[in-house]
């Protein structure tokens, strides 16, 4: 923006993100295509290490490519801004692997660490490394000379890159380090992806036959009915009532999406090198894919609404508390779980309401029920679906996020309708035990007073507050590293490591110290007689110390392990 420089769609890199993957996928069916391959072996039969099974069951490569290999989030090694970050794929894939949490082929649950994963294999049975596989196999055969999976960029191309940019009147981002490369490395020219999605749109061009790519196409991997699901690494997208196939992709500055309408011979590439104002970016795409797909594949709806009285029977038994699949469930990153719910709400006319994915579209959503546990966004066309079991709601998705992620209802121990009010009403007795240690101390001393307790009981008073005082200094540490990660999620990748260390380390110290002293405080409050005030003060505080102890193992807040 400095310099004026207008974008050149021939020549001008932008980062796709995770349409990326795409490339990824293209080359894993190559390499079936050529027979060293098979979509449904136990992936470890490609591998020089072993993934355990889940369940008793292997994870395949058709797994990995509809997102139900069942690994949770895992951001530790995920994007940086320092290329030392980088390192070997092989080694990636054995340092980085995450937990498993669900069995494979059960639950879509987005996946970058499945995806490095996917490429390792292709370097294992190629003989390639990835970046010389993909330059080889698909870029030359596609004459895309703007294009590149290289980190740092090489120097023929560095300057035909484009600044990223996180808000108006800020520096540049630099140039984002993309640690499991094959999810997310890729820098290309509009005109070069053009080139790639026509090859798909001739049934894989040079690069895939046509029984291949159809396969890769047309596959439809088990979700919750009607909604879109996995293709082949492809996910689907209806828009009105057109089948698109697709990817989205976001770094922290470049924000892209890729759709195809292989019954058109169509395809529409989008990329952004700013989130926006509030994340617009998000809202822009969505509307885009709409508005195209309206204007140039019109279509018409026949929806009829279930009868009002059981449209709100079904919308109450869908309301409440949710947790995404695609989340980190074994490790201190499911607080976020905590402090971001989703939600599921109703309004006084029996329609539902989902706040928190309100940003996956470009305005304000009005869903109607079209079919038993089927609803429609008037607006969008997109819809909502939920599965019943034994007349209870056990998890919905969302068109949008269907073909990879669900959301299931939260357990009752970690649901934040009633966690986040008793961890405020918690941190507030712990505020108000903590100020008035230091306070009575002033107030006492300013009128020669002497203190009503003495011997072990004052010890167990004093040792309350200070684990008061370390529970603050703990959440202080929590709230920092958030807030640090919020805006850089680079940060988590190493430099914050020493304080996530020493937070796991201090978080339960402090939280199961503060329960066995304001305990050994309240035993002495009885076994003395005092006032009633000081026995209901001890009381608050041992419930607030269970509040913050539960917390603190329900949510994983100690360890020492550094794939998160």
């Amino acid at each position: 923006m400095a310099a004026g420089r207008p974008v050149d769609p021939q020549r001008t890199l932008f980062r796709p993100g995770s349409v990326s993957k795409l490339f990824t996928w293209t080359a894993v069916m190559q390499q079936v295509e050529a027979g060293k391959l098979d979509l449904d072996q136990d992936v470890n039969r490609y591998l020089d290490f072993e993934i355990p099974p889940r369940d008793g069951k292997p994870i395949t490569l058709r797994h990995i490519m509809t997102h139900t290999a069942g690994f949770e989030e895992s951001v530790r090694y995920l994007i940086s801004r320092d290329p030392d970050a980088l390192m070997p794929l092989a080694e990636y894939a054995r340092i980085a692997l995450p937990e498993r949490v669900f069995a494979p082929g059960t639950t879509p649950a987005y996946s970058n660490y499945a995806t490095a994963l996917a490429a390792c294999i292709v370097e294992r049975v190629s003989g390639m490394s990835f970046d010389d596989y993909v330059a080889d196999k698909i870029f030359a055969p596609l004459d895309m000379q703007s294009s590149t999976f290289r980190q740092p960029l090489p120097g023929r191309l560095r300057d035909q890159m484009s600044k990223g940019y996180m808000a108006i009147g800020q520096d540049p981002s630099p140039f984002e380090i993309v640690i499991p490369a094959p999810a997310g490395s890729l820098s290309a020219s509009g005109a070069d992806m053009g080139r790639f999605m026509i090859a798909h749109l001739q049934n894989g061009g040079p690069l895939l036959e046509p029984s291949t790519a159809a396969q890769m196409h047309n596959y439809r991997a088990p979700n919750i009915a009607p909604l879109n699901t996995m293709a082949l690494g492809f996910y689907e997208q209806r828009l009105g009532n057109t089948r698109a196939i697709a990817h989205g992709g976001d770094t922290e500055a470049f924000h892209s999406y890729l759709w195809l309408f292989p019954e058109y011979d169509t395809g529409l590439y989008i990329s952004m090198n700013s989130p926006g104002k509030a994340g617009a970016a998000q809202a822009i795409r969505a509307a885009l894919g709409h508005r195209f797909a309206e204007r140039y594949f019109p279509s018409t709806r026949d929806d009829q609404p279930v009868d009002p009285q059981i449209a709100a029977e079904h919308a109450r038994m869908l309301a409440g508390s949710y947790t995404m699949s695609r989340g980190a469930f074994t490790n201190f990153l499911s607080l976020l779980q905590l402090l971001g719910p989703n939600e599921v709400v109703v309004d006084a006319d029996g329609r539902i309401a989902l706040p928190s994915l309100d940003n996956l579209s470009a305005g304000a959503r009005d869903w109607v029920e079209i079919e038993p546990f089927v609803w429609r966004d008037t607006v969008t066309g997109e819809r909502v679906a939920a599965q019943v079991e034994d007349g209870r709601v056990i998890r919905f998705s969302i068109d949008t996020i269907s073909p990879f992620t669900v959301l299931y209802r939260t357990p009752t121990g970690a649901d934040p309708a009633w966690l986040i009010p008793s961890l405020i009403a918690a941190l507030a007795i712990v505020v108000l035990a903590a100020l008035a240690w230091p306070v009575r101390a002033i107030v006492r001393r300013r009128f020669a007073a002497d203190f009503a307790l003495s011997g072990r009981s004052l010890l167990a008073y004093r040792l309350s507050r200070a684990f008061s005082w370390l529970v603050l200094l703990a959440v202080a540490g929590w709230a920092a590293m958030i807030i640090v990660f919020s805006s850089d999620i680079g940060a988590i990748g190493g430099p914050l490591d020493w304080l996530i260390q020493l937070l796991r380390t201090l978080t339960p110290l402090a939280s199961v110290g503060l329960l066995v002293t304001s305990a050994w405080h309240l035993l002495g409050t009885i076994r003395d007689g005092r006032r009633w005030t000081m026995r209901l003060g001890a009381v608050l505080l041992v419930l607030a110390a269970l509040i913050l102890t539960w917390i603190t193992f329900r949510f994983h807040l100690y360890g020492y392990g550094l794939v998160y």
